[in-house]
């Protein structure tokens, strides 16, 4: 299968810059697979739309301020440095930009109480494990001097305090609870304690799992063949709690609705590790494209997904490609709102 198959061509101002006015106002595309209807809404009525005998399984990640911005103590060059992963102690693995101004013992200084020590490359491009140098509570110390990481395709040249409120605020779900991630699980952001309040008074179950989103969800595709990819792995975590209550719920015929393409990566890991979900604090490296068959999840809440990437290979294992890319024309067509403060669609 090959990657030039995954794209489509996106009119740039359907790139979503802010967030809706309100979470739930987001236009929501509603995709029957079965039927091969497509029906326009908003999130809000997603209330109406899930059946009471379903389950809802949520990604409570919580986005870390990854993103850092210092300069070199001999020259003063600016650098980036983002944040991906902890390692032992203080040492991370990160990406930093521009990696050539960078070289083994460079101190990169972000604030007075924040240093960065570069220590060797890693094999991703622009990649390097480094030493935070700090007192503290390291998660105190990135909340004074961390930035939240927008992904490149949110230009943010002139931040004011209004706006850096609005993204630390509305690039996390209402109910992300552990900070790992380096992205938001977007999917999510549509949901307010309203929403989330009424589907329990309707009936429908709510269970939750962590996985810490990493570069395995947002690393560009880059060899035509898609079979050579290879995932970066990411942690993920079930409790014992939401084991059985998803195995209850598929013994007794509910339907598992997954928010999120990484809540679908962890669900389906977990089964194809144990064959069934149990409780435990996993890696997952799976890679999802067409032909693929899902032994846990039944329906998808999802945003509208890059040309080209891993999420659009995902969905189109999960509806067809052909019906997805159906999907995405009518969408751009009606002006939806694409990417990560997008509107959404509901897999059906």
């Amino acid at each position: 299968m090959l990657l030039s198959e995954f794209d489509y061509n996106l009119p740039e101002e359907l790139i979503a810059q802010l967030p809706a006015d309100k979470r739930e106002n987001s236009k929501m595309l509603v995709l029957n697979r079965y039927n091969k209807t497509i029906e326009h809404k908003h999130f809000y009525d997603i209330v109406d739309i899930i059946d009471a005998n379903s389950l809802l399984v949520l990604n409570n990640t919580k986005v870390l301020p990854a993103r850092l911005y210092g300069t070199k103590e001999e020259t003063g060059a600016k650098i980036e440095i983002f944040l991906l992963k902890q390692l032992e102690g203080k040492n991370w693995e990160t990406l930093i930009k521009p990696s050539k101004r960078v070289k083994e013992g460079t101190i990169i200084k972000v604030s007075d109480e924040l240093s960065v020590k570069a220590i060797n490359k890693t094999e991703e491009d622009g990649g390097w494990i480094v030493e935070l140098i700090y007192e503290g509570n390291v998660l105190d110390v990135l909340h004074r001097n961390g930035n939240i990481p927008l992904p490149p395709y949110i230009e943010r040249k002139m931040q004011s305090e209004e706006i850096k409120k609005l993204d630390f605020e509305r690039y996390q779900t209402v109910y992300a609870k552990d900070e790992g991630s380096v992205a938001a699980p977007t999917a999510g952001l549509h949901f307010t304690e309203e929403i989330l309040e009424k589907l329990k008074n309707k009936g429908v179950e709510i269970a939750y799992v962590t996985l810490n989103v990493g570069l395995g969800t947002f690393r560009p595709v880059k060899c035509e063949n898609i079979l050579d990819h290879k995932m970066h792995s990411e942690t993920f975590e079930i409790s014992q709690e939401t084991a059985d209550i998803i195995n209850r719920a598929k013994k007794s015929g509910k339907k598992i609705i997954a928010v999120g393409t990484t809540t679908v990566r962890t669900l389906e890991t977990a089964y194809q590790k144990f064959g069934q979900i149990k409780a435990c604090h996993e890696e997952s490296r799976l890679f999802i494209y067409p032909p693929y068959e899902f032994k846990v999840i039944d329906n998808l809440i999802t945003n509208f997904h890059l040309p080209k990437s891993t999420l659009l290979m995902l969905v189109s294992a999960l509806a067809g490609k052909d019906l997805i890319f159906k999907a995405y024309e009518e969408a751009i067509k009606n002006k939806y709102r694409f990417f990560s403060y997008g509107d959404c669609m509901y897999i059906c």
